[in-house]
């Protein structure tokens, strides 16, 4: 997981959800802001697998087109194997499921013994 840039920041478009929920936060303006602010996410939606973050520049954002939210698998060689379409609507984990299988080496046999 890759956290970029605050979808919705209070300064720039606060969504109701966010106020029910008490999650409201302005657009941070440094690296240290945006990590406090990605480990105040991660925290609270509980998140256990790895996070990076996204600088302050954007870079992540720029190259990958993450926002609003993107799937991505990418092989050892880094090279994009599977881009999902803008979530979260786009978003068919069998379809990215088959893609980390061939990534992975595992082809159709190691798809199937995990169906049972």
């Amino acid at each position: 997981m890759v956290y970029i840039q605050e979808a919705h920041p209070s300064d720039l478009w606060q969504v109701q959800a966010n106020v029910r929920d008490e999650v409201v936060f302005a657009s941070p303006k440094t690296d240290a802001e945006r990590i406090d602010l990605a480990t105040a996410c991660v925290r609270k939606l509980g998140i256990k697998i790895p996070a990076l973050i996204d600088g302050i520049a954007d870079g992540a954002e720029q190259d990958y087109t993450g926002w609003p939210d993107r799937l991505y698998v990418i092989d050892k060689d880094g090279r994009v194997t599977f881009k999902s379409q803008p979530g979260p609507f786009g978003f068919h984990p069998a379809e990215m499921e088959k893609a980390l299988v061939k990534t992975l080496g595992g082809g159709a046999e190691a798809a199937a013994r995990r169906e049972d």
